[in-house]
């Protein structure tokens, strides 16, 4: 299975706090195998942000499955369009079949916040 090094794990971490610091809303990002379905087990991880699931954006990468799944709670669906969503989606497809794991993780997540911030 792909894995990030310490320092990608790093530079993720640190685009996924300023993704929330620009947007208001919470980011995370799950990397690795998902089970009973990727869509169900992307729901169930966003679910257990509890209070915090209404304004939170889960990004759920299976490199090993070749799956990706964005899910948006409530209050940041009104900021994230499906079509926003899909854009980031698709090019972080692009930058992981291209083998670059981080930097897709990397644009996706800004991409994002970028498309959340927009009024």
């Amino acid at each position: 299975m792909r894995t990030l090094t310490p320092a990608q794990a790093d530079d993720v971490r640190t685009a996924l706090q300023h993704a929330e610091r620009r947007s208001g809303l919470r980011f995370s990002a799950f990397l690795g195998a998902s089970a009973d379905g990727r869509r169900h087990f992307a729901e169930r991880l966003h679910a257990a942000m509890g209070e915090e699931s209404p304004d939170a954006v889960l990004i759920l990468i299976d490199p090993e499955g070749r799956g990706l799944e964005i899910v948006t709670g409530e209050n940041a669906r009104r900021r994230l369009s499906d079509g926003a969503c899909r854009l980031a989606a698709m090019s972080m497809a692009t930058a992981f079949s291209a083998g670059d794991l981080a930097g897709g993780l990397l644009y996706g997540i800004n991409t994002l916040a970028e498309q959340a911030t927009r009024r």
